[in-house]
């Protein structure tokens, strides 16, 4: 039978018990990078300073879960459990992670990197990305409708097969919009 742990702290931890629930735990400057995660519980969690890059995340369960300054680089957010997702991101590096095909209405972004991560097909609905660098990130047939990049940058979004209604950018980045056009502006 699996363990729950509720309501602990892990320090500086490189192993936990895969299979397990955490509830209302927090993990801090643990290194979780390359482990198996798969049908592991997280509710109501936080992470501080942890690398989980490279983690399989095959029905996980990441409810309610923050991510602050961790590295999370290559991770598919896709086949974590989801209909029991819920994340967000401070301070973070996700580079070369996906959220493809993920409903994440109103999911935040913070001061993260978000570099080459594939939102191909996902629903962002009034999602916030503030201070972000969004280069070569991927956005096709994703819905941004009522989404903020006012604050973020680097990122191109082809309005002709993404839905972005009343999403809010700011110059310049809106300049991003335009690139599919390879058009000069001076």
């Amino acid at each position: 039978m699996n363990k729950i742990h509720e309501n602990e702290t892990f320090t500086k931890v490189d192993l936990i018990q895969v299979g397990s629930e955490y509830e209302n735990c927090i993990f801090n400057n643990c290194d979780f990078s390359n482990l198996d995660l798969s049908g592991t519980n997280f509710n109501d969690c936080k992470f501080d300073k942890c690398n989980l890059s490279l983690t399989k995340t095959h029905n996980t369960i990441f409810n309610s879960v923050i991510f602050k300054d961790c590295k999370l680089l290559g991770i598919n957010f896709g086949d974590c459990n989801i209909n029991l997702l819920s994340l967000k991101f401070e301070g973070c590096q996700l580079n070369l992670s996906s959220f493809y095909k993920l409903k994440l209405k109103e999911i935040e972004f913070q001061d993260c990197s978000l570099q080459e991560v594939d939102f191909s097909a996902s629903d962002l609905t009034k999602a916030v990305f503030e201070n972000c660098d969004m280069s070569r990130a991927i956005f096709d047939n994703t819905n941004l409708e009522k989404s903020d990049f006012t604050k973020s940058y680097n990122y191109t979004i082809n309005p002709e097969t993404n839905r972005i209604k009343k999403a809010k950018f700011s110059i310049p980045g809106v300049l991003g919009l335009l690139d599919k056009y390879d058009i000069k502006i001076v």
